[in-house]
């Protein structure tokens, strides 16, 4: 009898025991959030577990340049996370490679919730590979006097436009216009409608590219770009530099420099206007360069319900609109992108104020600009680089110089499919 008892009370308790452990485990990992958004991604752990009884929800952080390695460790060791935060070019490789898994079925009917564009940069192979999380977009600041000076009356609405306005801020007040970011000429090239490859080869060197080289050349002659770090990989620096004291008439940058702008040249900021960076031919705008949450490949199958559940929440409107706040970046939820905090421009506006409703208005046409499917495209791009350098210093005729960057692109890219 007393056996029976005992038995009986190990049952209950190891019932009881069983009940009350966890029924999931999530991990997720973030890059470079802590500590700056501790608070938020606690707090977002506490009301999921609160409203989930039986989950329990780990949040991982690690730094930017090491999570790529990690998420590869724990997908070969067969334990990877839930989720995990990447930028589109690196959820592109790991799915060209095998190592996430696609999205479509955890997505389902909320997949409407996401802007279209955000969704588009996340689709490799008619599979889509991620939750969005947010976005970023460029506007453009002028200067007005400088603007008023060299007789402008409106801010520019296309590239040739803007260049065609550096130049005549140069001609008439000696001072550069534009400091676009040369490092990244693939990416402006493609949202100009101009491609890098077509067919697996470099294609860069057609007459279309070489006279959008010209456009930057003829502007760089009479003085219309700023030379300061022009073709340095991050030319940010020297750009704000330049308009905060008064030598630039147009920075291209994300709503939150004009808050540095307001903090260190008071006096230009006063004379700062602002407007939605123009869309290329394509429709994209400028400066877009999406984060979202990707699910790794070995998952367990059973889980895949519980992450996108959890990958929901997480992406969700209301969470979104308190990141997109606290970041000061836009999120990637149509409903909170369209939230008054963006969206209106509070009386007697600044600026700073009057950028982030310009970046809203743009945000719908926010897409991540880069050649996908290269292997060691980091070498390739520089080799792209130092060619319209090249050309636009005028150190090289233009055809020629375009010319050799696409055969040494042609030369790697055949050897790479030969490759084993």
């Amino acid at each position: 009898m007393k056996n029976r008892l005992l038995l009986a009370a190990l049952m209950a308790v190891a019932s009881a025991a069983g009940a009350a452990a966890p029924q999931q485990h999530i991990e997720f990992w973030t890059f470079s959030m802590k500590p700056r958004f501790t608070p938020y991604f606690e707090g977002v752990v506490q009301r999921y577990q609160a409203a989930n009884p039986g989950v329990r929800v780990e949040w991982v952080d690690f730094p930017w340049d090491i999570i790529q390695t990690k998420l590869v460790t724990r997908i070969v060791a067969g334990k990877p996370p839930a989720l995990v935060n990447l930028n589109v070019p690196w959820a592109e490789e790991f799915a060209r490679d095998g190592l996430l898994t696609p999205v479509d079925s955890l997505l389902g009917a909320e997949r409407t919730r996401y802007l279209p564009s955000a969704l588009q940069d996340l689709s490799f192979g008619g599979k889509t590979y991620g939750f969005p999380m947010y976005s970023n977009v460029a506007v453009i600041a002028y200067n007005r006097e400088i603007f008023q000076a060299a007789g402008i009356a409106h801010a520019p609405r296309n590239l040739d436009e803007q260049l065609a306005f550096a130049r005549q801020i140069a001609q008439r007040t000696g001072k550069a216009g534009l400091c676009p970011a040369l490092s990244k000429v693939d990416g402006l090239m493609l949202q100009q409608g101009l491609p890098v490859l077509a067919g697996g080869r470099a294609v860069f060197n057609s007459p279309a590219h070489v006279a959008f080289v010209r456009k930057l050349a003829d502007t760089y002659r009479v003085g219309g770009l700023l030379k300061d770090g022009l073709f340095a990989e991050d030319n940010f620096p020297p750009a704000v530099e330049a308009y905060k004291s008064g030598r630039l008439g147009m920075l291209l940058a994300p709503p939150t420099a004009l808050k540095r702008i307001q903090a260190d040249a008071r006096e230009v900021y006063a004379i700062t206007g602002v407007a939605p960076a123009p869309l290329g031919p394509t429709g994209i705008a400028d400066g877009g360069w999406l984060i979202h949450f990707g699910v790794p490949a070995r998952v367990p199958a059973k889980d895949l319900p519980g992450i996108g559940k959890f990958a929901r929440f997480l992406t969700s409107d209301e969470n979104q609109l308190e990141f997109a706040r606290q970041a000061s970046v836009f999120p990637a939820s149509a409903r909170a992108a369209n939230d008054p905090f963006f969206t209106a421009v509070p009386p007697n506006a600044g600026a700073a104020e009057k950028a982030v409703a310009a970046g809203a208005v743009s945000m719908p046409h926010s897409r991540t600009m880069y050649v996908a499917g290269v292997e060691d495209y980091d070498e390739l791009r520089r080799a792209l680089v130092k060619a319209v350098e090249a050309g636009v210093t005028g150190r090289q005729d233009i055809q020629q110089a375009l010319d050799a960057a696409v055969a040494i692109w042609n030369r790697k890219l055949k050897a790479a499919e030969a490759a084993p």
